[in-house]
């Protein structure tokens, strides 16, 4: 109800007012809570970020706090899969007036983003193809107190069909999900995220099939970028080397690299998640701003819409983008406003346009994945994929039926 959001960010004002700079440094001259109160609601003159610039103005400290609540706050972190050089690091917005990096320190909700390392699971066994059929319906997972997990769907398209491992990422379907992580398990899905280069804690519980886990921009880059780096994860290099002023080498970084799967498993999850781009969350990367070249890509969100994630791959740049507020706590109230398709992604295609546009980066819209060098029959049209089977007068593709 309206009341229950008016008291919601009541407290939310309440938190951030006792959280600021302000009101710790009127705290530690001695001053009362009920005074510093009273003085957040004076109007004072003060400097305040717009997105045209600097703005001097006068205002309540309490309706600055108002103010920057309504600000998006964002990170970008931009890698080469070849040599694991960082190519781009934006930690905020500006930090004149947001002091928190957004790619190292801040660690959010990942959502869909991390489906990925589920999915990686299921195409490294080799019992599942891309073009496995699953029924889509509701599933629920035993936990270890007895009671069951059930997650929800966000949309009802396809209901009780039988529907493509490739369907359900591209369409972050949260049904398939469930199935796939009662096949493994949570702590199966924890070891291939710290293959691929997840340091931080993740716990052992069937919800992080959806995405549950606070994981940086950072880690989500480099892990991603595992797939065009055909399964070796290679630790993100910011510093490639220090020189004195004569030229003698003080430091030279020494590259970290470790296989986290097979060269035809991370091919496999590029063409999983080019399906997220071609027909799925990610679309609008091709209709809206006419990408049509190879991009694999995961979107995310977040449960309450506080969140919004893209992890874009091209062949040779792994991009991975972040946007949100602040605190944690505001959020959009609808899920179209508050999809990481609406928040990040425009962000990650207006950054690509530009740096395709420039010829000395390198980076060509006719750059395509390279294949892996042994010689793969894998179908990833699944359409075809379905005729060829039907001719062979074969039951729904199950396993390994490449």
């Amino acid at each position: 109800s309206e009341q229950e959001i008016q008291k919601q960010i009541e407290k939310i004002m309440d938190q951030a007012m006792r959280r600021s700079e302000r009101y710790r440094k009127m705290k530690k001259a001695g001053i009362s809570p009920d005074s510093i109160k009273r003085a957040f609601e004076k109007p004072v003159p003060m400097k305040v970020f717009s997105w045209k610039g600097i703005i001097d103005t006068v205002m309540t400290p309490m309706d600055s706090i108002r103010y920057y609540k309504y600000i998006l706050n964002a990170g970008l972190m931009s890698m080469e899969p070849q040599t694991g050089y960082v190519r781009a690091y934006v930690g905020g917005i500006d930090y004149r007036f947001f002091k928190y990096d957004h790619v190292t320190q801040a660690k959010r909700q990942v959502g869909s983003t991390f489906k990925p390392f589920l999915y990686t699971l299921a195409m490294q066994e080799g019992e599942y193809s891309p073009c496995y059929k699953v029924p889509n319906i509701s599933y629920s997972v035993p936990l270890p107190n007895g009671k069951f997990w059930t997650p929800h769907n966000a949309d009802s398209r396809r209901i009780g069909e039988e529907v493509t491992l490739k369907w359900a990422l591209a369409n972050s379907n949260n049904w398939i999900s469930a199935w796939l992580i009662s096949r493994f398990s949570p702590q199966a899905v924890i070891q291939m995220a710290h293959k691929m280069g997840v340091t931080s804690y993740i716990p052992p519980v069937p919800a992080i099939a959806l995405g549950t886990p606070d994981l940086s921009l950072y880690e989500m880059v480099g892990a991603m970028n595992t797939f065009p780096d055909k399964g070796v994860y290679i630790k993100p290099i910011f510093i490639t080397k220090i020189e004195d002023k004569n030229g003698n080498i003080l430091y030279q970084v020494a590259p970290k690299k470790t296989e986290a799967m097979s060269e035809i498993t991370a091919y496999k999850m590029i063409k999983l998640l080019e399906g997220v781009v071609e027909s799925g969350t990610g679309i609008r990367l091709r209709y809206r701003y006419g990408f049509n070249n190879p991009v694999a890509g995961k979107t995310g969100t977040t449960q309450n819409q506080s969140d919004g994630w893209f992890m874009g791959i091209v062949p040779r740049l792994t991009t991975g983008v972040w946007v949100g507020a602040e605190d944690r706590s505001v959020h959009f109230r609808t899920i179209k406003l508050g999809q990481g398709a609406n928040m990040a992604l425009p962000i990650w295609a207006i950054y690509m346009r530009k740096v395709y546009k420039d010829p000395s980066l390198g980076i060509r819209v006719s750059d395509d994945f390279a294949k892996p060098l042994k010689n793969i029959d894998i179908e990833f049209d699944c359409a075809k994929y379905d005729k060829k089977h039907k001719a062979l007068n074969t039951d729904t593709p199950q396993g390994d039926h490449f």
